[in-house]
């Protein structure tokens, strides 16, 4: 379903901030933030431009990049024809037991980089061709990512901005991302946050969760698309269908019918594997079978979330046919 913006060619929301100076301002507001750290919702309170010590993020001043390139295994409105500029970065502020990238995730590959080097990670993504630049796991980063874009956009960036997260983003670090991000792509990875506490270690997810994802609409509203299909600005929601109903799909497409928005772009993703410790914990060493899969997407329909990501959106098709 494509869902175009008007005929006005598009600009990317910081490129307002930077012309009045607020794009600056909000590079400092975010660094005193990082000096009691509240920019995710673990909410350490660390000053993590002199130490890590006590931080779950592990990460200090500087951001942990494990790589970056083209990404044309993203979603539809993402990746387009050239792909989508993702920048991934080491270390994350959940646990989760069945992660499919531990080894940045939790073991932290990557290197340390300054905000320049980062801002040319950017800018090289662009010169390639993508259609937007993708921050993954960006929760712990906001301070440096908000300085890179602040760097790059002087030099020339003009895309947007995605801002690809687990969802248990504080609402301070989304304000501070309020006109910098275009595009919203969270996580809603449990509707009990019990579930949360016991695969992924953290708490209140839920609660963190559903309320990061109302702010992210409210920022951004329901993704709008451009003539050729490819993602602009707006929310762009992940949920992924865990074994035994522990993902809790009913609680969340409800929580988005009822209260974000029945036109909320969806992917129901149907590609967990058993990974890291999931064997050590079923019914998370199973993949999950055909029949839960068609039950999530007969939630969606039944709260009215039927603009799925294409291959999804088929495969619902294809089974009401």
């Amino acid at each position: 379903m494509k869902q175009s913006g008007s005929s006005k060619p598009f600009e990317p929301a910081y490129l307002a901030l930077l012309q009045d100076q607020r794009l600056k301002s909000r590079v400092e507001q975010a660094y005193r933030h990082l000096e009691d750290c509240d920019l995710c919702a673990r909410y350490c309170h660390i000053n993590r431009r002199n130490t890590i010590q006590g931080a779950v993020c592990h990460t200090g001043e500087r951001a942990v990049v494990n790589s970056f390139g083209p990404h044309h295994g993203e979603e539809d409105p993402l990746r387009g024809q050239h792909g989508s500029g993702t920048i991934f970065f080491s270390w994350c502020s959940l646990r989760c037991v069945f992660c499919q990238n531990w080894e940045i995730s939790q073991k932290g590959m990557g290197h340390e980089v300054e905000t320049e080097e980062l801002a040319n990670m950017m800018l090289t993504l662009q010169s390639q061709g993508c259609h937007n630049i993708n921050f993954v796991t960006p929760s712990h980063v906001v301070a440096q990512i908000i300085a890179a874009v602040y760097i790059a956009a002087q030099q020339g960036l003009h895309l947007p901005l995605v801002y690809n997260t687990g969802g248990y983003d504080s609402p301070e670090a989304l304000a501070l991302l309020d006109g910098i991000i275009d595009i919203y792509m969270p996580d809603m990875k449990y509707g009990d946050s019990s579930i949360a506490r016991k695969y992924s270690r953290i708490r209140d997810y839920v609660a963190v969760n559903f309320a990061a994802v109302k702010e992210m609409h409210r920022q951004v509203g329901d993704l709008q698309l451009d003539n050729q299909g490819i993602a602009q600005r707006g929310l762009l929601v992940r949920h992924l269908l865990l074994p035994g109903q522990l993902s809790g799909t009913e609680a969340i497409m409800a929580f988005l019918s009822k209260h974000v928005s029945k036109n909320t772009y969806l992917n129901l993703m149907d590609q967990y594997y058993p990974c890291y410790r999931a064997s050590e914990n079923p019914p998370l060493d199973r993949r999950p079978t055909s029949d839960e899969y068609q039950q999530a997407l007969a939630l969606a329909n039944k709260y009215g979330l039927t603009r799925l990501d294409h291959e999804r959106r088929h495969a619902w098709l294809q089974n009401v046919d």
